[in-house]
């Protein structure tokens, strides 16, 4: 799978960027370090002096492929979901059981990464992170209707719409096969959040594994079979 997706070439919609950060080595870098400040302090603290100074360049040179902090974070979060579609495709590949197929399509949507480094300049483990506890910010404010129009959201909606047809074909009259895996996707991210942050809100493994798929899992099969 590693081999599979190093080969894969994420193209992000060029409304979010001025310059293609994948295009230079600066760039590259841009995005790398960007991922490790978000990590490492939030994208409430994160600003392009402190980047700057991460990365050993300058705020000018960091304005000259980003507009704003917040395009940085929304450029991240459609690659992740970029990312995700590639695996997901990868996952479903001639699996004939329709269960099987959904099962693995919601591992891959629920799942916590594994640092791979399939893409040299990607923190796979950082990047998922960042996305869980930060992507909200980047399109839950006015400027979202504009991107939507722009297509920004393509990688998302078709992650969610490839999840949504392997729903279908187990259970055709299934109303809500969007809203289900919207919810989901969503769902894993607060419970991660709580998971590291609020425990109270959500249920830990005794044995100290992963709850999160099992548990929507459980949850979108008994769902859909009701």
């Amino acid at each position: 799978m590693q081999q599979f997706l190093s080969n894969i070439q994420i193209k992000v919609n060029d409304y979010l960027f001025l310059k293609d950060p994948f295009s230079s080595e600066l760039g590259k870098r841009i995005i790398s370090g960007s991922i490790e400040l978000m990590h490492e302090i939030g994208f409430e603290a994160f600003t392009f002096k402190k980047l700057a100074k991460e990365i050993n360049s300058t705020e000018a040179s960091v304005y000259r492929y980003f507009e704003n902090k917040n395009k940085v974070l929304l450029y991240m979060t459609i690659w992740f979901w970029g990312w995700t579609e590639s695996k997901l495709i990868f996952a479903i590949t001639n699996v004939e059981d329709k269960e099987l197929k959904l099962k693995k399509a919601l591992a891959v949507i629920t799942e916590a990464v594994l640092e791979d480094r399939s893409f040299k300049e990607i923190n796979e483990r950082k990047l998922q992170k960042v996305v869980y506890d930060e992507s909200a910010k980047a399109y839950i404010n006015k400027l979202v209707d504009d991107e939507n129009k722009n297509g920004v959201f393509a990688y998302y909606k078709s992650v969610v719409q490839r999840v949504s047809e392997i729903i279908l074909e187990i259970n055709p009259n299934y109303q809500y096969p969007h809203m289900l895996v919207s919810t989901i996707i969503e769902g894993t991210h607060l419970q991660r959040f709580f998971i590291r942050h609020l425990p109270a809100l959500t249920t830990s493994n005794e044995h100290g594994e992963d709850n999160v798929p099992q548990f929507f899992t459980d949850l979108v099969l008994k769902t859909i079979k009701s």
